[in-house]
């Protein structure tokens, strides 16, 4: 388990809550990696397949610069991954299947750090490019993006990412909070980016300026990676009053705060309110941990689902992802979490004008229906009502926005939310699609790796 900040400490402030390993439980940790005969780490879990059991081996040796210079050959911004990624390679450990898997994650990390720290990590020397003057435009700078850019500087290709928002980033900059993810961490990033030869056009909404037309001649390839961003929603009665809102935009407000973009509107200011986070996942994870900073007078977050088990069961068999209840730092910090919860509607409180004051709710068993579907089903008399003035819908997302440039750029959404080709568009520039556009939504080292394969097809394409 990696160290934490003292909790009464760390809730006063958007501050890193992880330490990692003490220097000793790394070495001891990393002892069980060398007795694994065949690795499933980085085949099996991580979707990079970056040589995780070659890094944790130097990594033990103290051989930091070589543990450095394998993890940099596959893995594009391992700093990012070491803090937020949930760690499939520690799902397919080899020593997870009778214990504790080796903390790979926690790796990772140090071993990046240790790089920089130490100025081993600077920019690669740019080099001739094999397609020529090729420029590829980049749409969107969350990790797809940006690990599309990273591997088309290596072979020395121009390329541009283009954000419509104020930085770089993309949800993990406005979606991850900063007790997670500090943000100097992206910075960081982003500068050995831009001397490796990245531009970075921020704040751009490419249908105004410089228009599609004008956009497609300035680029011989397109890479769309706008991320999976429309929100699944809670469609009861009440949704529309005050007070209830989604977790992205809750998360956004406040890391635009912290970084000094904007104050935090008043109606996303969670401060003396009662809290309920509909949501189990990391997101929601996420809402507990900036509400309770924010100083929320109560914080409870439910979960349709019923409450995972502590171990795997036998149908969850190694080295599947093991779907066993997690407790985020978040959690250890306060508030409550309950299963098995169905929200049926949201109760105005009393007054003029009408906003959130209670959640109609009702406990749900799952059962499996002749059909074969299983479905929650009201338990009797499992009805209440619980206290709220402020709601946060934390359920995931469905797949891509609706947005007119997909369409100037022949692209569509299919109907499972992922960006394709539209085949009914004119001919024009081939745009390939990467990270959750293209995936669905999922997590950031899948997204990095459908970045960089994206590149790659450019790279074929132009050869």
């Amino acid at each position: 388990m990696a160290e934490y900040r003292p909790v009464a400490e760390r809730i006063r402030d958007f501050g890193p809550v992880e330490r990692g390993l003490s220097p000793d439980e790394m070495t001891a940790r990393l002892r069980g990696c060398q007795d694994c005969g065949i690795p499933f780490c980085h085949a099996a879990g991580c979707p990079l397949a970056h040589a995780i059991p070659e890094v944790n081996v130097h990594a033990r040796a103290g051989r930091w610069d070589t543990a450095l210079a394998v993890l940099l050959d596959a893995h594009p911004f391992p700093e990012f991954t070491g803090r937020v990624c949930p760690a499939l390679c520690e799902g397919a450990c080899v020593q997870a299947i009778h214990g504790e898997a080796v903390p790979c994650r926690l790796v990772e990390r140090e071993v990046v750090e240790r790089g920089f720290a130490n100025g081993r990590i600077r920019p690669r020397r740019r080099r001739a490019s094999a397609v020529g003057n090729l420029h590829v435009g980049i749409i969107g700078s969350g990790p797809a993006g940006l690990a599309a850019a990273w591997r088309l500087a290596r072979d020395g290709v121009r390329t541009t990412v283009y954000e419509r928002d104020a930085a770089p980033g993309g949800f993990l900059r406005y979606g991850v909070p900063d007790f997670k993810l500090e943000k100097e961490v992206i910075d960081r990033r982003m500068e050995l980016l831009a001397l490796e030869g990245v531009e970075f056009a921020v704040g751009i909404d490419i249908a105004r300026d410089p228009g599609v037309e004008a956009f497609r001649r300035r680029h011989g390839a397109l890479i769309w990676a706008g991320g999976a961003r429309r929100r699944r929603d809670l469609a009861v009665p009440g949704r529309s009053l005050p007070g209830v809102h989604h977790a992205l935009d809750y998360l956004a407000a406040q890391n635009r705060a912290l970084a000094g973009e904007a104050a935090v509107p008043p109606e996303l200011d969670a401060r003396g309110c009662r809290v309920v986070v509909i949501g189990g996942g990391d997101t929601g994870a996420d809402c507990v941990g900036t509400a309770l900073r924010q100083g929320a007078l109560s914080v409870t977050q439910f979960e349709i689902l019923p409450e995972p088990p502590a171990v795997r069961g036998d149908d969850n068999p190694w080295p599947q992802w093991p779907r066993i209840r997690r407790d985020s730092s978040s959690h250890a910090e306060g508030g409550e979490r309950r299963w098995n919860i169905s929200t049926r509607a949201f109760l105005a409180a009393a007054g003029d004008p009408p906003r959130i004051g209670a959640l109609d709710c009702v406990e749900v068993d799952w059962r499996v229906g002749s059909d074969g579907v299983n479905r929650p089903t009201p338990r009797k008399d499992g009805g209440f009502r619980h206290s709220a003035d402020f709601v946060l819908l934390a359920m995931g997302f469905v797949g891509a926005e609706e947005d007119p440039l997909l369409i100037e750029l022949g692209l569509a959404i299919t109907m499972d939310g992922r960006v394709g080709r539209n085949p009914e568009s004119a001919a024009g520039t081939v745009v390939h699609v990467a990270g959750d556009a293209a995936l669905g939504p999922s997590l950031v080292a899948r997204a990095a790796a459908s970045g960089i394969a994206a590149a790659e097809a450019v790279l074929a394409d132009c050869a």
